[in-house]
């Protein structure tokens, strides 16, 4: 799937430590390096998607929303380590979150997946872990839905990761499983077959709206008055789950990390080698989720590093594991 990206300048800068860490750290499957400077491509932009998706805005136009913690415009950039031999997209200074309908071309099986691209909610990892992530679920004959929330907001503190007060991307992954039930029928969708695929930090919002039992901001409109939780979850490589301030042995969530009986059957995959998310991460949820009821299936391999997306690598993980979810999708019946 092509993204729009008009021509571009390169330019040199550095960039601040946390978002430098998602992009020449995470997406390579490496641990977080110090600030350097690092020739990239980038500009102020607003991250606009190829002519197959229809994109929609979450908020109602005039509304007042709390902006991330930055007031530099919207920008696209490539550039970093490439994934697969190729590189990638990321978005960053997300201030008016969307969503992209992609639908199925010919076979409509109704159901439809809300896409959480990640980047360590500082940028959005957007071809990576969104429009080539459409690509496949379109041709499953599913409706896709790419997120793209508000960023950058900070986690990781001085000496430990803390939670934002207020989860800005929590609210807008709310705000658009409210707004995909409301308007289902227009869409072509099953009000009732409607989950998320979550990607690093992205698997972590699926997790924290799959449980979350109420809105996490107040009401704008309708839209609102719908269930906001997924009716299935599928979280790749997930973080910001375990407490890794205690020992490598502890399997205990962090603080902030909500576990409800009514989270929906849930789908987990990682890799035993990831260097910027610890397999734990899955292992502490899915026990959590298994403890209260929920059904869970996890599938953990040995190799495969962090943020691989649908590109394939010399690791099974990176080739074997869509059919893992097509699979599993039978299985809970959600076509």
């Amino acid at each position: 799937m092509r993204t729009n990206f008009p021509n571009v300048q390169t330019i040199r800068f550095v960039l601040t430590s946390v978002l430098l860490a998602f992009v020449v750290g995470a997406a390579a499957g490496q641990t977080t390096a110090a600030p350097t400077e690092i020739k990239k491509v980038s500009r102020p932009m607003v991250w606009e998607p190829g002519p197959e998706g229809k994109q929609v805005p979450l908020w109602p136009e005039g509304l007042v929303i709390q902006r991330p913690e930055s007031e530099k415009p919207e920008e696209v950039g490539t550039g970093s380590r490439p994934v697969g031999g190729r590189p990638w997209t990321w978005a960053t200074y997300v201030s008016r979150p969307t969503m992209t309908i992609y639908s199925p071309k010919g076979r409509n099986t109704r159901a439809a997946i809300l896409v959480l691209p990640g980047g360590g909610y500082q940028a959005l990892a957007m071809d990576l872990e969104g429009t080539e992530i459409c690509d496949w679920i379109m041709k499953q004959g599913v409706t896709c839905i790419l997120l793209k929330y508000r960023v950058p907001q900070a986690w990781r503190h001085p000496h430990v990761e803390k939670a934002p007060e207020v989860q800005l991307a929590l609210q807008d992954a709310q705000r658009a499983m409210g707004l995909l039930r409301f308007r289902a029928s227009s869409y072509g969708i099953d009000p009732h077959k409607i989950g998320v695929i979550g990607f690093s930090a992205g698997g972590h919002l699926a997790a924290a709206v799959s449980n979350a039992g109420k809105l996490t901001y107040k009401s704008v409109d309708e839209a609102d008055r719908e269930p906001s939780r997924p009716d299935f979850a599928i979280l790749l490589y997930p973080g910001h789950l375990r407490d890794e301030t205690g020992p490598k042995t502890s399997l205990k969530l962090s603080s902030w990390v909500e576990i409800s009986a009514d989270a929906p059957p849930t789908l987990l995959i990682h890799s035993m080698s990831d260097p910027t998310d610890d397999v734990r991460h899955s292992l502490a949820y899915g026990l959590a989720l298994t403890n209260v009821g929920v059904p869970v299936e996890m599938h953990l391999y040995a190799r495969g590093g962090h943020a691989f997306g649908m590109r394939p690598t010399s690791d099974p993980i990176t080739t074997e594991w869509p059919e893992l979810v097509e699979k599993w999708l039978h299985t809970i019946k959600v076509f």
